[in-house]
């Protein structure tokens, strides 16, 4: 013991465990105000648990070689630190998530953004620096300057101090954890029932989310569902007209089965009522539908004079006040919602690529039983995220994009293709269809990057956009909108020259907002100020047909709810509780849900980083208005992940 306490010993120790705690603690600080320009208490305690036990392990390690060995140890972990926060802070930058391991899975997502990554650490080289400093500190003072700070091997009793420490430590961690049992978006939450990289980085720090990470992947983790009635919304009306709900009698489920997985989703929906038939159930029925998933179309990007069509399409007919494009890493999820009327996770989109589940209720499939004629169209390379795998499972035979015959129609040697030019070129394929047409187009004229020089769509437009008082970036995203416009404009002219016009409607919804935006950018378009979480996301939802009233819709939904709203506008026969969207037009209160799990109602806004809930009415009692409303968020998503990962469709309907 007298060995071990002599002062280059205790020295040593003390620097050793020092080096680290204090380095973590800069990064988690450091990233906290680059990312969230706040600090919390509450988070840092969490944070600086943590980072205590995870010092106690370093130091350790950094103790069982000779000092050369020590200081080179310490050297590679302190690298590795400021790769893996900057890898965090460029990634964010880019998709305006968090990285998570499980996106690896989607490779060419990645690589296709390899040019934009560049970008992104050339225009953050000043974070990454300052996220590099601890590293760059260590080397300088032992490498470069030859300090003399001798780094002993750590003897018998510096483990046993070390492991009464680090004890000591993870019981008051894990005091701190159970403390939190029963509360919303507390460290037992976070530990036990829900899984989100967002929400994790923001509640417990990088380095515990990238050890959280890990462990599921390696292990699997399974967020809990909590079976609560799901409110509606209340009816004014004296006399009230009873409808219908919309279901399937004949779905069985209590099939039997061994997966605890499928048996959840039966349970769940056993107690779900769905939605039920409203006013507007067959409004359309027998109409021509053109379906549109639009690449980072925005509000912001509409005006009167630039953008007219759009512009006319969002504020007439019906006109969706609260509509919300929750952005879950890019296009991908973007059109998984779109398409599915599910909710996307990281964790199952490899699946939903690889177009090996089974989806009853996809477009065309449905359509076609209908008796229309189903088209799809995508003006970028036609396999890029195996959308040519996935789109099959929508029961699209004739999918068109460049590679697979549009390139032979249009010039896909640009970048990015014009939509315009797609819409002239494919609407000849149905316009003068002796049956119903149904077709879907998935757009790329608005893609970033929005500089001049390297968009097409930008460039080609920017004598419309050169004098207005933006910033370059925002010139060239109004720009691009235009693009689509035009595309739009067309695809009425020739709806309306054809006497197709009044019997089809059009659907436009975004895969995301153009997050390649600065926040100060969006705000510059905006006509309110927006905040990063919620508000940035909160956009216009296009269902127009030319006979509509104008009708404002004032219930908050989101991307998810699209296409259940469709299919009941339009009489399809389908089963509403096999969608986490709900039918905008029915009486199902109004959701919009987020990536780290906030969410948005008709009675106010709660951001789950801060456990903050912002009241837009009287709420009586809130605090069990919020948990009812985290329960049916986190059910939602679960749901939709259990479903995916599982074929549920398949075992649902023996395919």
């Amino acid at each position: 013991m007298k060995k071990f306490l002599n002062k280059q010993n205790l020295g040593s120790t003390v620097i050793r465990f020092g080096t680290f705690l204090v380095s973590i603690l800069f990064l988690e600080i450091v990233f906290m105000f680059f990312m969230f320009h706040r600090f919390d208490i509450d988070n840092f305690t969490n944070i600086f648990l943590y980072s205590i036990l995870l010092s106690f392990i370093l130091s350790v390690l950094s103790g069982i070689f000779k000092t050369r060995g020590n200081i080179i140890f310490t050297s590679i972990v302190l690298l590795a630190f400021g790769i893996l926060y900057s890898t965090q802070l460029v990634f964010y930058n880019i998709f305006k998530v968090f990285f998570s391991f499980q996106v690896l899975g989607l490779g060419d997502q990645l690589e296709s953004f390899a040019a934009q990554a560049f970008k992104s650490i050339f225009a953050n080289t000043l974070y990454i620096l300052v996220l590099l400093l601890p590293f760059i500190i260590y080397v300088l003072v032992h490498f470069i300057f030859r300090k003399k700070i001798v780094y002993k091997r750590v003897k018998v009793f510096g483990y046993l101090c070390y492991v009464l420490l680090f004890v000591l430590v993870l019981f008051a961690f894990i005091f701190r954890i159970n403390k939190t049992k029963g509360t919303d978006d507390g460290l037992y939450y976070i530990y036990n029932d829900i899984n989100s990289i967002n929400l994790n980085i923001e509640k417990i720090g990088v380095l515990n989310s990238y050890t959280l990470d890990v462990y599921r992947i390696i292990f699997g983790f399974e967020e809990k569902i909590v079976y609560v009635e799901e409110p509606v919304e209340e009816v004014e009306e004296e006399v009230e007209i009873v409808y219908d709900p919309n279901t399937i009698d004949t779905i069985n489920f209590d099939k039997s089965t061994n997966n605890s997985d499928i048996q959840k989703i039966n349970n769940y929906m056993k107690n779900n009522n769905g939605t039920l038939k409203n006013e507007y159930t067959g409004k359309f029925e027998g109409y021509n539908l053109i379906y549109i998933t639009a690449e980072s179309f925005s509000e912001i990007g509409i005006s009167e004079e630039l953008t007219p069509t759009l512009y006319k399409l969002t504020h007439t007919g019906f006109i969706f006040d609260n509509y919300y494009t929750p952005n879950v890493l890019s296009t991908i999820g973007g059109e998984f919602q779109s398409l599915t009327g599910l909710y996307p996770d990281g964790s199952i989109l490899k699946k939903w690529r690889s177009g090996t589940n089974y989806f009853p209720y996809g477009l065309a499939t449905m359509f076609r039983s209908l008796g229309y004629n189903t088209y799809a169209y995508h003006n970028n390379y036609y396999g890029f995220q195996d959308r040519h795998k996935y789109i099959k499972t929508q029961g699209f035979t004739n999918y068109l994009g460049c590679g697979n015959g549009l390139q032979k129609k249009m010039n896909c040697k640009i970048w990015p293709e014009s939509d315009d030019e797609m819409m002239k070129v494919t609407i000849p394929d149905y316009i003068n269809s002796d049956k119903p047409f149904m077709a879907y187009y998935m757009t790329v004229s608005g893609h970033f990057g929005y500089e001049f020089s390297g968009n097409m769509m930008a460039s080609r437009n920017k004598k419309y956009v050169k004098n207005l008082n933006l910033s370059e970036s925002a010139k060239g995203y109004v720009a691009t909108q235009i693009e689509l416009d035009k595309a739009l404009k067309r695809l009425l002219d020739e709806l309306e020259k054809a006497g197709k016009l009044d019997n089809t409607v059009i659907v436009l919804l975004a895969d995301h907002y153009p997050y390649a935006l600065d926040m100060k950018d969006v705000n510059s378009l905006s006509s309110y100020t927006r905040d990063s979480v919620v508000e940035v996301n909160h956009n216009a939802l296009i269902i127009w047909n030319s006979q509509i009233e104008d009708t404002h819709i004032d219930k908050v939904c989101m991307s998810s709810d699209v296409l259940p709203t469709v299919y009941n506008l339009f009489g399809v026969n389908y089963d509403s509780r096999l969608f986490t969207g709900r039918d905008i037009m029915s009486t199902s209160e109004g959701l919009a849900i987020f990536n780290n799990h906030s969410w948005v109602t008709n009675k106010g806004t709660y951001f789950a980083s801060s456990k903050k809930f912002v009241a837009k009415e009287e709420v009586e009692n809130q605090e069990e208005y919020i948990k009812n409303t985290n329960a049916i968020v986190n059910n939602r998503l679960n749901i939709s992940k259990l479903i995916v990962k599982n074929d549920y469709y398949r075992y649902l309907f023996n395919k």
